[in-house]
């Protein structure tokens, strides 16, 4: 029963992470849903292995960001880096969101780790409001509409693909600290570093077209 708990309010959060993503590219996340679902399932799956089977739960968080990156890749067809910022951008959102609402309605991540009604009640209620954010991105066209392919400059990509990979591994290295507000200071940080990268990126596009 608790694996089917687990899989329910974790489809919740793994569905609004990918409209999320979807809006940030102002596709319509219904157009590939079969396809993320099965994605999704397995990201669910293997989350719940590695915490509640190998008790490695600063790492599961890691390994879906890799899947989520994987699945805008593959199936989506974004670039490989494009993919890995908007849905770097997306789980820092989630995870401040989800980090506001726990701090507003429970105090502490303990209290919410010693209560499995109040963890579904963070997941439902960060996962509805972030899905309604996602149908206001969508609604209102607030994304990125250009062309995501013209990442130019190759030393800029070294220097974006290292940081890639450092925030990744910190991400994994703060759920392994389990401080909530080091992680919130972290995923605000980060959120702000690569919005700036992501808008600036499509500012110097505007301005080649115009050219």
């Amino acid at each position: 029963m608790a694996f089917i708990w687990f899989m329910l309010f974790s489809m919740i959060e793994t569905v609004a992470v990918y409209a999320l993503v979807m809006a940030m590219f102002q596709l319509k996340a219904t157009n590939y849903m079969s396809q993320a679902l099965v994605i999704m399932v397995l990201a669910n799956i293997q989350s719940f292995v590695m915490r509640n089977e190998l008790h490695l739960d600063f790492l599961a968080p890691l390994i879906s960001v890799l899947i989520y990156i994987f699945l805008f890749a593959a199936i989506m067809k974004v670039p490989v880096l494009w993919s890995a910022i908007c849905n770097i951008l997306g789980f820092m959102l989630y995870a401040m969101v989800q980090l506001g609402y726990m701090t507003a309605l429970f105090g502490s991540l303990d209290t919410v780790q010693g209560n499995l009604t109040y963890g579904y009640i963070l997941q439902t209620v960060t996962g509805v409001t972030v899905l309604f954010i996602s149908w206001m991105m969508y609604k209102f066209r607030i994304g990125f509409r250009y062309d995501l392919e013209k990442l130019r400059i190759k030393f800029e990509h070294i220097m974006l693909i290292s940081l890639i990979v450092v925030v990744l591994s910190l991400i994994a290295i703060l759920f392994y600290l389990n401080s909530q507000w080091l992680q919130l200071i972290f995923f605000g940080l980060t959120f702000g570093i690569f919005l700036y990268y992501a808008i600036n990126t499509g500012q110097r596009d505007t301005r080649d077209r115009r050219d």
